[in-house]
Formats: C-alpha cells, sequence, structure tokens
C-alpha cells in the first residue's frame, strides 16, 4: 500500500510515523509555506479546562493529552515533553469557581489531570507573577515542544522507508497526485476565500465559559497605558486571544513549541536553501532535481491524507469541494530571563489576557494574538504591543526581560465547528481544524486518519468531525 501525506506539520508528521510503523509506503510533501502553525505555537497541552459545553472538542484533545506519554516512551528522544503543571489565575477567586466545579465534574475520567489544588501565592510557583492573583493548580498539565515533537515523528518514519519531499503537491479531479516545485507557479482554482464566520460560538468557541481564548479581539481593542485591557476578550466571545495556534486553554493555546533561538524550527523542507534539513538522512533530492517545471512529476498512491493545515482548503479545491476552512493568526514572543531556571516553572493561564509557560534555556514564552487577516504571517507592531502589555499586566516581573525571539503562525480553523477528520472521496482523507489545539491533538488525530487510511476502526467516533463541504 503507497500513502501520499500532504503536509509534514503535528498532523502529517504524526500520520507518517504510524503509517510506517504498519509498513505502509509513505511520502510526506511539504512547500514549506510561511507561517506553518507547527512551529509557531506555545506548546500547552492542558484540555480539562476548555470546551465545557462542547463534547466533541473536549473528547479529540483529551484523548490527545492521554496520547502523549505512550507517544514519548515510543518515540524514546527528548520532544520537550513535561508535566509542569498549569496555574489557572485571576484577580478575584470568585472568578475561579466555574473552573473549578467544571474539572471536578471531569477528574472522574480524567485522572491525569491530577488533583487540583488552591495555591495561595502563585509567584512562589512562577516568580515574574503580579501578586494579586489567586489561582488553582492543575499539576497534570504538561508543556512540548511542537517542533521536535514533529521533527521525531518524521525522523522515524524516514528510518522505517518513509520519504519526505519537497514540493507542491497538487491533487487531480479523481484524488491522484502531482508534484510540482516548490516555487512553481501553479494557478489557483477559483473559490471562496473563507474568513470568520461571525462570533466565535458555539464549537468554535466551546462554550461561554472556556477558559480558553479563540476569537479575535475586537477592532477597538487597544492596550491602555498600565497594560490593563479595555474590554476583556471573554466578555466579546468564549475564546480569546491565543498563542500561535489558535484557541488557547485558559488564555492560551495548547499548541505550540517555543524552540528557542538555539533550537529555532525550520520547516521540513526548508523555504531558504542555506537552512539545515531537520532530518539528517537521508536527504530527499531538491525539488529542481526532482522536479520538472510543467504538469508536475505523478505520485502513486492508493490514499492521499491531506494535512495541510490552513491551506488544506486550497489543496482539496480540485476535488470539486469547498472545505470551510480559514487561517487564524497568531503572534508569539519569547523572551530570556539571563540566569534565571524556569525549565519548570508551570504554565499561566489567566482567566483573561496571555497564557505564560517557561522553557529550559531561561526562556519564557507569551502568547497571542488572534487575528482573522488571511494568508498574512507577519509579526506587526500592534501585535506585539498587545502581547507585550498583557502579559506585563498578569506578570510585572518580565519587565525586564530580554525579548529574544517572535513567532508567527497561521492556526487552521473548520468554519462550522470543531476540527476536521475524515474522508473526502474514496481515495482522499482530510484532517486540519484543530485550530490552537494542534500540539495537543496532532499526534492523536495523525494516528486517528492513519487507521482511516488503512481502513481500520479508528478508537473514537469521527461523525462529529466528518467533512461538511460547501
Amino acid at each position: 500500500m503507497r500513502v501520499v501525506v500532504i503536509g509534514s506539520g503535528i498532523v502529517g508528521a504524526s500520520a507518517a510515523y504510524y503509517l510506517s510503523g504498519r509498513g505502509v509506503a509513505v511520502t510526506v510533501v511539504d512547500r514549506g509555506s510561511q507561517g506553518q502553525a507547527t512551529q509557531a505555537g506555545a506548546g500547552i497541552v492542558c484540555p480539562w479546562v476548555d470546551h465545557p459545553e462542547d463534547d466533541s472538542w473536549y473528547r479529540l484533545t483529551s484523548e490527545g493529552a492521554r496520547h502523549y506519554p505512550r507517544l514519548v516512551e515510543a518515540l524514546g528522544e527528548d520532544i520537550g515533553y513535561a508535566k509542569v503543571g498549569a496555574l489557572l489565575v485571576a484577580e478575584d477567586p470568585v472568578d475561579l469557581e466555574p473552573v473549578r466545579a467544571l474539572l471536578r465534574r471531569r477528574y472522574a475520567d480524567a485522572p491525569e489531570m491530577g488533583e487540583v489544588t488552591d495555591v495561595l501565592t502563585p509567584s512562589d510557583l512562577f516568580p515574574p507573577l503580579s501578586d494579586d492573583l489567586s489561582a488553582l493548580l492543575v499539576p497534570g498539565a504538561a508543556r512540548v515542544d511542537g517542533s521536535a515533537v514533529r521533527d521525531a515523528l518524521l525522523r522515524a518514519a524516514v528510518a522505517r522507508g518513509a520519504e519526505v519531499l519537497p514540493g507542491s503537491a497538487v491533487l487531480t479531479p479523481d484524488g491522484q497526485v502531482r508534484l510540482h516545485a516548490a516555487d512553481e507557479h501553479i494557478p489557483a482554482e477559483n473559490g471562496p476565500q473563507w474568513g470568520q464566520p461571525g462570533p466565535a460560538t458555539g464549537a468554535v468557541s466551546g462554550g461561554t465559559t472556556s477558559w480558553r481564548q479563540a476569537a479575535p479581539l475586537p477592532p477597538d481593542f487597544t492596550p491602555s497605558a498600565t497594560g490593563d485591557l479595555t474590554e476583556s476578550p471573554l466578555e466579546a466571545s468564549a475564546e480569546g486571544p491565543i498563542g500561535a495556534a489558535g484557541d488557547a486553554p485558559f488564555g492560551g493555546p495548547p499548541d505550540g513549541s517555543p524552540g528557542g533561538p538555539a533550537q529555532a524550527p525550520a520547516p521540513v523542507p526548508p523555504v531558504e536553501p542555506d537552512v539545515p534539513m531537520p532530518l539528517a538522512e537521508p536527504v530527499a533530492p531538491s525539488a529542481a532535481e526532482r522536479v520538472p517545471v510543467g504538469e508536475g512529476v505523478p505520485l502513486e498512491a492508493d490514499v492521499v491524507i491531506v494535512a495541510a493545515g490552513a491551506w488544506t482548503g486550497e489543496v482539496c479545491r480540485p476535488l470539486g469541494v469547498e472545505l470551510p476552512v480559514f487561517p487564524r493568526r497568531g503572534q508569539i514572543l519569547h523572551a530570556t530571563l539571563d540566569g534565571v531556571d524556569t525549565a519548570f516553572w508551570p504554565i499561566v493561564l489567566p482567566r483573561s489576557g496571555p497564557y505564560l509557560l517557561g522553557f529550559p534555556g531561561s526562556r519564557v514564552v507569551i502568547g497571542a494574538t488572534v487575528e482573522d487577516v488571511g494568508f498574512a504571517p507577519r509579526v506587526t507592531m500592534g501585535g506585539l504591543e498587545e502581547v507585550i502589555a498583557a502579559g506585563l499586566r498578569v506578570a510585572p516581573g518580565l519587565f525586564g526581560a530580554t525579548v529574544s525571539e517572535t513567532r508567527v503562525g497561521l492556526r487552521p480553523v473548520n468554519a462550522p465547528g470543531p476540527a476536521l477528520i475524515g474522508r473526502l472521496t474514496p481515495r482522499v482523507v482530510v484532517a486540519t481544524g484543530l485550530s490552537a489545539y494542534g500540539l495537543t491533538a496532532g499526534p492523536f488525530t495523525g494516528e486517528l486518519v492513519a487507521k482511516l487510511a488503512l481502513d481500520e476502526q479508528p478508537p473514537i467516533d469521527l461523525t462529529p468531525y466528518a467533512p461538511r463541504t460547501a
């Protein structure tokens, strides 16, 4: 059996990993588009505080979190995964009661979250935090380096015989794949450009009491001189600004990864020729060597998995379907606290405002914006102002931290609701729309679509995620 996977982000890499482990001949194709979400997110795995009114979203993300320890053991290498816990913080202790009740209700089916406890002085665990905050500690929450996970999955797949090729994979109307050079101009098919479907509600928002922010800030939002939010994003919608991955828990996205300046993630394959391939061997020939300009080179496939993130709708359009998938931009900031050991600081998820989390290397990640601006993976002055002002409001102790890196990602959002996972045609399987939960649910989603490709029964019912085309 031969499978072509279009997209080498967290979902595509995971699908390649599981398929190659079953002896399937796998070819992964990625054109290295700027703004891919996997390399930009924060890396938060804490699904239990979100989607209180959306069982489909919660099932996918909670299973994704439960999946990680097995994956870490199977890969046998450091992917930046660590159970550091999450501090759910609020200025008024009363605001913590709804999420306390939610966690209590979910604990029986998700004991991996750990025993939730009150923290009287959150700054004891995350020193830069304001002294005016109250907090709950969810000890089972974890952080992960998204790029490290993606690269480890691809390395393992290649070791099992998979091939990773640079270039643009173009589908024909009958679901065949043709490989074009990454820089080759391919006329786009005409079709609607999906945008924000109005206020984030229902499945998109995950419920009015979700601690995760996923909707764009209101157009008139401006941080005040003191860093206070002039309008709480949570008042405008159920999910407010999230990290470079989409909708984040308690104010930040659980999907992402911050691999610090020393391990800045490079797309697979690299966009620039002087950026090293993350896969040491084997090294695929360049697109220029392998793919002539014109009609492209056909790639044999019994099944095609499209896991192209925010670009999935564009890739699938030749099939005659319109997938309501659109990009939601997130800008995220990395700061350095010289000489401070931040490796096991807990994740900070405020009732309103940004998320924060520590990583090795004295690094703190702060994010993120939530912007519906189309395919515009740019870091902007306004976006950084929003992140910095809101971050300092929660953690004024970061005032003297060094800004070491900024990132931007385009979270793939499925307009009608939760993630989009299922068959489009007998030959083509699609997996996208994880929004800010790509790093939480991405590896598990890759396993789900691998089972679909093999005509096996997935471990959960995929009916709620079935593609609904326009």
